[in-house]
């Protein structure tokens, strides 16, 4: 009996990339014959014709079957809806815009078969990225990578095939702030990654938006690391430190040289400098308050609209 590989795709207004992700994906099929294969498409809201197309697509091909959510869940909420929806003894999880080679899949399968249990994609290059695209995903691997003690490796995308107790166990997993990626990291087994450059979009334009991703960034920070929280004592003890130096030599001058007030430009530098500290401070306190809220209304990760050629998980 095959082994039944699973491919969830979250696409949001890609009626442009359907067809050309569907051609290289039957490709793919027909070069590992020896498996089935399910795609699992999550319309994550699209406000163009990405459900039609696709609707039409599963007429053809019932191998390629479709989750439509109720509005745009964001990229998580896609991975999170279809992962839920998979039956496969693999997943694999990609983009619908190319960026995401399908066909470095069969290479996902065989360290899957060489006992892998997480393969993910490692991104070497980034073509068709703005500089300062490029920027932000080096500085947010850096930051992630250090603030979360390595849990999350550096260039390592979402573009992955996990074995089914892998994404089992993140199906049972029912945080509210979902970074995905970090959740596969967290999780653990054994994992190995594949380096590969990260292809220009097909068509159509992205919707990775500099503030949606720099929001992307933190929640994933906060929702891995506490070390943000640790640095506010830590910031707090070094401001304590000081001023108690500062003391010692006012009290030391004020005693052998009196008290001149020709301090004015250092007062207010330091006012400044303690204000800026405290707003950081509520600032961080303020981010993780509000995951605290965001879990504890405990609203769904996703919620379904239709689904076209998929049985309700179990």
């Amino acid at each position: 009996m095959k082994k039944l590989i699973s491919i969830v795709v979250p696409a949001y207004n890609e009626q442009d990339n359907i067809e050309e992700l569907a051609n290289r994906l039957q490709s793919l099929f027909k070069a590992n014959a020896n498996y089935d294969f399910e795609v699992i498409i999550v319309e994550n809201g699209s406000i163009d014709q990405t459900y039609e197309k696709l609707f039409l697509l599963h007429q053809k091909d019932s191998r390629f079957k479709i989750l439509q959510l109720s509005r745009n869940f964001r990229m998580d909420g896609g991975l999170t809806a279809g992962l839920n929806y998979v039956s496969g003894d693999a997943a694999v999880v990609m983009t619908a815009d190319l960026q995401d080679p399908p066909e470095l899949i069969t290479e996902f399968i065989k360290k899957w078969e060489e006992g892998y249990d997480n393969v993910y994609g490692i991104v070497i290059k980034r073509n068709g990225t703005s500089a300062i695209r490029r920027f932000n995903s080096q500085l947010f691997y850096k930051i992630a990578n250090a603030l979360t003690g390595g849990m999350i490796p550096k260039n390592v995308s979402d573009f992955r095939l996990i074995d089914k107790k892998v994404y089992q166990t993140i199906n049972s997993i029912h945080e509210r702030n979902r970074f995905v990626r970090g959740l596969f990291s967290w999780v653990g087994f054994k994992s190995i990654g594949i380096e590969h450059e990260r292809a220009e979009r097909f068509a159509g334009s992205s919707n990775a938006h500099t503030l949606k991703v720099i929001e992307l960034a933190i929640k994933g920070v906060l929702a891995h690391s506490y070390v943000p929280l640790k640095l506010i004592s830590i910031i707090g003890l070094l401001v304590s430190l000081f001023s108690f130096i500062v003391l010692i030599f006012s009290v030391v001058k004020a005693i052998f040289w009196g008290v001149p007030f020709n301090g004015y430009l250092m007062i207010l530098t330091v006012t400044l400098l303690m204000f800026g500290i405290l707003f950081m401070t509520l600032g961080i306190l303020s981010e993780y308050i509000g995951l605290i809220y965001e879990e504890v209304k405990q609203r769904p990760n996703f919620i379904v609209k239709n689904s076209v050629g998929l049985n309700k998980p179990q």
